[in-house]
């Protein structure tokens, strides 16, 4: 058997380029290849099976984008994976890192522009690709005399073979009403008046979390996301779903019709054979709601129909929770914050008084046999991050046997971790240090901790953008010439994706923010990476409400957040000459909720360790 190397991989998808035979291709076959991790469904998580970028790159983050010529191959991605991917390029030689979001960094389609020979072919998988995304290569490629073709199948695939992974199938099972708080039925019928107000016949949903939320069903095909792998077409009349039927668990039939529904299915390959179908039967009047993020080749099928592009309704529906998901989301962080207590009480004994070994991956795992112990407990929301010294710098590092290290007092300490519970999805990040840290520590600590502080207080207009926030994050660090390379927060779903879109907090604008509004929750993460030394990051998640101010511009109404993550920030890595009166007050304000809220559930002998933790961690803190 060959030894499918990266330089083999390489060079076999070059022969392949050669040798493309689709329409609009002349006899020199294609020129460029590009070639993302996304599915059909643009998910930003993948199954083994779709992680094409992956096999071909060796690059294991979940953001980017590969260009293959015949004398280049090129990865395109953003300050999270910047020193990830130095690490991880099969072979390093091969492959050309391209950071996107420093200045001098361009653009694919610009780099395409300037490196491709006159009239060249790029080819890609329509169906891996969203509408946005392949406009404006077309766009740009086009402006510039290349041209971009969809390939009729898809060339890493053909590499891949038969080592390719086979598709996941897993149970499909409901979401009761007791976690849901809305039927199914309601839902539909609030997605069927926004279609009437915008004048559409038929709502194409392909996002994997808005089909999960709208039908509340779950499962378990991507990783730590409780998503399946379906399609649904919505007319004013049909529920069409596109899924493969026998991964219906009874329970989750039973409930779709209790709750109103009575779907008409479809095998899930059928897809495009409908979406064609359907198209043709619609006069010069009707309109096909299709989210511009949805593949290009189902815009395709679409033909010459007048398309409505914005984000679909669900997206909109699914950010605001109703007051059941508020109330779940609230009591899974509860719970996951008392795991996580247990798990720092227990680490922080084992490094200074036991000096037991505990490594990156032993910590991880100890971390979600305590969440494993929490009622309602499903899973992990992502692979925890869980890293010292140098590998905090590496933003979603996460530990391999052969990265693996001790936990010590001598660096500091990054764990970024989350959880799915059937009540609410959790994010957390804390960092710390069981020994001495330099002053140079201690300050960054201070700034990310300012930060999170400033933005977590912030009073702001409903229906701000998340976009506008982001600098009061970063004014700390940007103050003395330091920053960070991540967007500083992002939505969160109910038990659901934990990178829920459309909502941001970020330096790069989010499109489809449809604005702030109460029941939304976003993430709170600012932080400072050194490379080959340390990384600091605090993330808490925010629930949006409501404020009372003194006055109310053209009763516009304003919000604020209000923290649930309930975890004890480290006094001691912070430099409390540093913060304001008003941040002092933040801070211990904060601990006494944590302490309060987390007590009881540490109550008996068996917890003795964890509350005498949680007791030191959230004594007050002077000025």
């Amino acid at each position: 058997m060959v030894r499918k190397t990266g330089l083999w991989k390489l060079a076999q998808i070059r022969a392949l380029m050669k040798n493309v035979q689709a329409s609009g291709v002349r006899e020199k076959g294609i020129q460029a290849l590009i070639v993302n991790g996304e599915d059909a469904h643009q998910s930003e998580y993948s199954t083994e099976r779709d992680q094409r970028r992956r096999f071909i790159s060796g690059f294991r983050g979940s953001y980017g984008t590969v260009v293959i010529m015949q004398d280049a191959a090129l990865l395109w991605t953003d300050g999270r994976y910047y020193t990830q991917a130095m690490s991880e390029l099969d072979p390093p030689e091969a492959w050309t890192l391209m950071r996107e979001g420093l200045l001098d960094t361009p653009t694919i389609t610009a780099w395409l522009a300037a490196n491709l020979p006159p009239k060249s072919i790029v080819g890609a998988d329509a169906n891996l690709i969203s509408y946005t995304e392949w406009a404006r290569l077309h766009t740009g490629l086009t402006a510039t005399g290349h041209c971009l073709i969809p390939l009729p199948e898809n060339l890493v695939d053909k590499v891949w073979s038969d080592e390719q992974p086979p598709p996941t199938a897993n149970i499909i099972l409901p979401q009761s009403l007791r976690y849901s708080g809305q039927r199914a039925g309601d839902k539909v019928k609030l997605c069927r008046e926004s279609m009437e107000e915008n004048e559409t016949m038929i709502l194409v949903i392909t996002a994997l979390d808005a089909i999960a939320y709208l039908l509340n069903w779950r499962g378990s095909d991507i990783p730590f996301n409780p998503v399946f792998f379906a399609y649904i077409i919505l007319t004013l009349k049909d529920v069409h779903v596109f899924v493969d039927r026998s991964r219906l668990s009874q329970e989750a039939l039973e409930q779709l019709k209790n709750e109103g529904v009575e779907p008409v299915f479809h095998a899930y390959e059928d897809i495009h054979i409908f979406m064609k179908e359907i198209a043709n039967t619609c006069t010069d009047q009707d309109k096909i709601w299709i989210s511009n993020k949805s593949s290009y080749s189902l815009h395709a099928d679409c033909g010459e129909i007048k398309k409505h592009t914005d984000i679909t309704p669900i997206s909109v529906m699914k950010s605001i929770k109703n007051p059941v998901e508020i109330e779940g989301m609230r009591a899974a962080h509860v719970r996951d914050s008392v795991a996580l207590v247990k798990y720092f009480a227990w680490l922080e004994d084992k490094i200074k008084n036991t000096k037991e070994h505990v490594t990156e991956i032993s910590g991880a795992t100890r971390l979600e046999k305590f969440r494993q112990e929490q009622d309602s407990f499903v899973g992990l929301s992502f692979t925890t991050i869980s890293s010292v010294g140098p590998h905090g710098a590496v933003i979603h590092y996460s530990p391999t046997a052969a990265t693996d290290v001790p936990i010590t007092d001598k660096e500091l300490y990054l764990c970024d971790s989350g959880a799915q519970y059937r009540d609410g999805t959790t994010d957390i990040t804390r960092t710390w240090h069981f020994g001495k840290p330099t002053s140079f520590e201690r300050e960054c600590f201070t700034r990310v901790f300012k930060g999170q502080c400033r933005l977590s207080t912030t009073v702001f207009p409903l229906k701000t953008k998340g976009n506008y926030l982001d600098t009061l994050a970063r004014e700390s660090l940007w103050s003395v010439g330091l920053d960070y390379l991540h967007g500083t927060g992002h939505g969160v779903g109910s038990y659901l994706n934990v990178h829920e879109e459309p909502i941001g907090i970020s330096w790069k604008p989010h499109p489809d923010d449809p604005g702030l509004q109460p029941g939304m929750f976003l993430s709170n993460e600012p932080g400072y990476y050194e490379d080959g030394k340390f990384g600091i990051r605090l993330e808490n998640i925010e629930l949006v409400v409501p404020v009372k101010t003194q006055y109310n511009y053209k009763n516009r109404g304003f919000l604020t957040f209000e923290t649930v993550s309930l975890v004890p920030i480290q006094t001691s890595l912070l430099d409390v000459s540093m913060l304001t009166r008003k941040e002092i007050e933040y801070l211990n304000n904060y601990h006494a909720k944590c302490l309060e809220s987390l007590t009881p559930f540490l109550l008996g002998p068996e917890n003795v360790q964890a509350l005498e933790w949680l007791k030191r961690q959230t004594l007050p803190v002077t000025g």
